[in-house]
């Protein structure tokens, strides 16, 4: 499998190491990984994946691929305390920051793991058993030749779709352009996905506001209605990428589709 991260290197602080070392046979479960070890940490990779052992309720599951240092998940899962969160991540101090903020604001529904999330997606989660899937800004790869490790593939999509309850959500979100442009074609062309936001294509209907400018079009080519989500209606907390991104000027683009059929 082609890996679709970079392994960041970085100290844990203080409290995230303490996190990690105290809260990990709570908060934690490890992805096996049958290709590589550097990316998980020094112990045998937990057994099957079991999430309502894992979290100790059974409820609906949102998958956080890329959780980065773990502000947002915890956010979201404080404001639904009815679905479990689990945050997938191959960075250390970040898994430990979010279970010091889960273990902080006394959050029982929120997990972590550590590894590869197409691992845990392939070998781990049972087909029509996730509620929502979110990937917030993952690593947009910007040169050409690295666009085949871009997590938002056909093949990659076809394993989420197929994942997802019917009616289950892929909420997508980036700040690169191109990428978004990416992500709207892949995910638009996935027989058993519908765009939440897709534009009306009746003649005289205005477009409706979104976060991203308009595609880029040709003279022969009448402009597309967007169909990026309008950022005031997918209640995503504000990241630290978002926050980077607005900063560099760069475009913020939300994407959120859902599965079709029984």
């Amino acid at each position: 499998m082609i890996r679709t991260f970079h392994p960041r290197r970085g100290r844990a602080s203080t409290t995230q190491a303490d996190a990690l070392t105290r809260l990990w046979p709570v908060y934690g479960y490890t992805i096996a990984d049958p290709h590589h070890t550097y990316h998980t940490p020094e112990v045998a990779p937990d057994g099957p994946f079991d999430p309502e052992r894992l979290f100790g309720r059974p409820a609906p599951l949102v998958l956080e691929i890329g959780c980065g240092m773990g502000e947002a998940t915890a956010a979201m899962a404080a404001a639904d305390p009815g679905r479990n969160y689990l945050g997938v991540d191959v960075h250390t101090p970040g898994l430990g920051n979010l279970i010091a903020l889960a273990e902080a604001r006394g959050l029982s529904n929120v997990r972590v793991a550590r590894g590869d999330v197409l691992f845990l997606l392939r070998d781990g989660i049972a087909p029509g058993s996730l509620a929502a899937v979110h990937v917030f800004f993952p690593d947009p790869w910007p040169k050409a030749k690295h666009h085949k490790r871009r997590i938002i593939q056909p093949d990659t999509v076809a394993l989420i779709r197929d994942r997802l309850a019917p009616g289950g959500v892929l909420h997508c979100a980036t700040d690169w352009a191109e990428y978004a442009e990416q992500m709207l074609e892949v995910l638009s062309a996935d027989p058993g996905l519908r765009n939440r936001f897709e534009p009306s294509t009746a003649p005289g209907t205005a477009p409706a506001a979104t976060n991203t400018p308009e595609p880029a079009t040709t003279a022969t080519t009448p402009p597309a209605l967007p169909a990026y989500a309008p950022r005031d209606a997918v209640g995503r907390p504000v990241t630290g990428y978002e926050r980077r991104g607005i900063r560099d000027g760069r475009p913020i683009a939300d994407l959120v589709f859902e599965r079709i059929g029984d």
